[in-house]
Parts: C-alpha cells; structure tokens; sequence
C-alpha cells in the first residue's frame, strides 16, 4: 500500500523557512509529500531547492507546466496551504490563479479534495474588509480554516515569531479529514 500523497503548499512568509522540519513531520506521520510554492516564496527558498526535492522525491513546483507536459506529481489526497499569506488567501477565495499553487487550490475546492490552509497575517491586514470575506468564503467552500483558537493568532506587525507557527495543527487538520484508517 502506498502513503497518500500531501501537497504541502506554501507562500512567502518567515515561517516557509521551516518548511523542511514539516515535510520530515509529515512524513513521519506517513504522508507522501509534494512541495509547492508561491514564486516569491521559491526565490526565498532557491538555494534548497534541490535539497527540498530530494527530500520528497518529487520537484518542488511553483509554476504552470507548459501546455502538453506531463503532471510529474501523484494526484493528491490533502491538501495543506501555510503559510498563506493574505495575498494567497485573498487571491484564493476570489478565484485569482495567475499563480499556480492558487490555480490548483482553487480547482482543489471544486474537486472537493480536503484541505487545511493557516493563515501568516499581522494585525494590520485584519482592518482590509477583504480579509474576512476572503476567510468565510473559504471556510463556506468546505477549506478547513485553522485561524485564531486552535491555529494561527497574527501578531502586531513586525512581531511574529517563525519559531512559534502552528505548523503541527495543519497536519492533524488534513488527517482528521481523511480518518484514521487513511495515515498509516
């Protein structure tokens, strides 16, 4: 029997520094583990690439494949979307897939694969009357939203902590989704 296949996808915030931590956790807790980024959060990761991919065993991916070329990654079984940035939030639940990763989350929604997303936000982003909207419209298209109690609780700007990211919440989130029976 085979893992079941995790995209872990991530945008450009401090906490994507840790991300080869959480792909070795995820692992552990038997996932197979594909590894998407944010361009930005790509370029800020450019010099372990290779190392990340050699990690999962799949290409770390960022970018639209060209018409024709084939998926060299495993369908997947959850989704998880952290950091997520208030752009990749917003972008998401307005339907904006300019960028890959969100072009395939959105489509995720629609294939109602289970995904988790946490948000890496300061305080300042919450006065956007955006913001909301875009978190109730994923939490109505079924996304499992871990924002304030039991997940993210942004801090003033300037003040995060990397070190302190939930990450391990967004593990137990997709699992839960998918039972006990679906992790080995």
């Amino acid at each position: 029997m085979t893992n079941p296949t995790l995209y872990l996808f991530s945008s450009a915030a401090p906490p994507v520094f840790d991300v080869a931590r959480v792909i070795e956790e995820a692992q552990a807790d038997g996932w197979d583990v594909c590894l998407g980024l944010t361009p930005t959060a790509a370029r800020w990761l450019a010099d372990s690439l290779d190392g990340l991919a050699a990690l999962t065993g799949h290409p770390v991916r960022w970018d639209y494949s060209l018409p024709g070329q084939p998926d060299v990654w495993p369908q997947p079984d959850a989704v998880v979307v952290a950091p997520a940035t208030f752009n990749t939030i917003n972008q998401w639940a307005l339907g904006i897939t300019d960028k890959w990763l969100v072009g395939v989350i959105a489509e995720g929604i629609g294939r109602s694969i289970p995904m988790a997303m946490m948000p890496c936000v300061n305080r300042a982003h919450l006065a956007h009357p955006q913001f909301e909207r875009s978190i109730d419209a994923l939490r109505n298209a079924g996304v499992r939203v871990l924002y304030g109690e039991g997940g993210f609780i942004p801090n003033e700007p300037g003040q995060g902590n990397p070190a302190t990211y939930p990450w391990r919440a967004t593990l137990d989130a997709v699992a839960d989704n998918l039972g006990p029976t679906s992790i080995a």
